[in-house]
């Protein structure tokens, strides 16, 4: 077995370096712990960045995989399988759509959703071909790819990237004037996270999800929430949108629908929306392949019957508040919802970072000053206490880090 050393050796040699990991190799993981290679243990506070709600390696996850595994793996969809079909009714039932569309991405599925908003606002609500808007905020964080980069107010994440793709309007997030007065007779979409995680944990002002959702109705436009990072459970709800009564038009979904096991992503929608695609416009080999599926099956599954979202909500409350309690210079907020909380500082982040991975404690900066938070919710009271004390003691003991 190699050592972290030759790890890091290898990783700095063939790899590109489009991330800046912490020097923890991690070669076993169960529940909210991970080990490395020399066996020293850490708790996971960061749950690869809201992708394992349900823990590493959850037993019923993994039994569906293995015996997904010995019978069909993929069909791509040149055919038919029983657990796509098994996991579209699932997942229209518990997102209360008509239907889903199943990619394998988040990614994917908010360039599902944009396809699918350009598509709507041409054929139902006829805008003229090409003019097709779609808002979205400032501080977004959708994906990567080129078109979603094309609309993000981080010019690190689009130095020498373009052109870039036409279409979009950003306005500053949770300002409700801006959105009325960005919205146009060719306004397709308005695109929000529920909350903005990579911005660093943003909670929009009360009401902004409730009103901007009305304000769209009256004019017309697609509500689009993105709740691959706080769908779930992840912010005490079932889906983050649900903190203020909010049913969107199209759900885009992803990370822990694929139960920390394989990437399983999807948009859900009414038929006056999904039915714009039709045979050979929109596809993916991979996506909606029966070993997803049946991952993606078990972990809903997981998360209903043990009330991962109720744990999430009653156990960040109280984090939360215990949170509150430490006192240093270097802090100058802590906010979150949920198991979703950031620590807002007024110095970079990251020594505090690997202050914590030094005392077994697992976690990552986001925007540089925002320690982010954000443990697998089967986590119990008492490992949010182990986390609550390597807090202290890196804030207490140290200084300033």
């Amino acid at each position: 077995m190699a050592t972290t050393e030759q790890v890091l050796h290898m990783m700095d040699h063939y790899s590109a370096s489009n991330y800046l990991p912490l020097p923890i190799v991690i070669e076993k993981a169960e529940g909210v712990w991970v080990e490395d290679a020399s066996g020293r243990r850490y708790l996971d506070m960061l749950s690869a960045y809201s992708a394992l709600n349900h823990g590493h390696r959850h037993p019923k996850i993994i039994q569906a995989l293995k015996e997904q595994a010995d019978q069909v793996t993929l069909v791509s969809r040149a055919f038919h399988s029983e657990k796509l079909a098994k996991f579209a009714q699932k997942l229209a039932d518990f997102a209360g759509k008509d239907k889903i569309l199943a990619m394998n991405t988040g990614a994917e599925a908010v360039e599902t959703a944009l396809k699918m908003a350009r598509r709507w606002a041409y054929r139902v609500k006829g805008v003229p071909e090409n003019q097709a808007e779609i808002i979205v905020c400032d501080g977004n964080f959708h994906g990567r790819t080129l078109t979603i980069t094309s609309f993000s107010s981080e010019e690190e994440y689009k130095q020498d990237f373009g052109p870039f793709t036409p279409g979009f309007k950003r306005v500053p997030y949770g300002d409700l004037d801006a959105l009325r007065a960005a919205i146009t007779p060719n306004t397709a979409a308005f695109l929000v996270e529920p909350v903005q995680g990579e911005a660093g944990i943003i909670i929009p002002p009360a009401g902004f999800l409730s009103e901007s959702y009305e304000l769209c109705r009256q004019q017309r436009v697609l509500f689009i929430a993105d709740e691959i990072q706080t769908g779930f459970g992840r912010t005490g709800k079932k889906f983050a949108c649900d903190w203020e009564a909010v049913a969107p038009d199209v759900y885009i979904l992803g990370k822990a629908l694929g139960g920390g096991v394989i990437p399983v992503s999807a948009v859900a929608a009414d038929d006056e929306v999904m039915s714009v695609f039709e045979p050979g416009s929109h596809g993916s080999t991979f996506g909606g392949n029966p070993l997803a599926c049946a991952v993606a099956l078990a972990a809903l599954d997981v998360l209903e019957e043990e009330r991962l979202a109720e744990r999430s909500e009653e156990l960040g409350r109280d984090f939360m508040k215990k949170l509150t309690s430490i006192k240093h210079p270097d802090i100058v907020q802590i906010r979150g919802r949920g198991l979703l909380i950031g620590i807002q500082l007024a110095v970079p982040a990251r020594p505090y970072c690997e202050a914590l991975a030094r005392i077994g404690l697992l976690c990552k900066e986001t925007h540089e000053t925002t320690i982010r938070l954000a443990p697998p919710l089967v986590i119990t009271e008492e490992e949010l206490d182990f986390a609550l004390i390597r807090l202290q003691e890196v804030f207490a003991g140290q200084g300033r880090a």
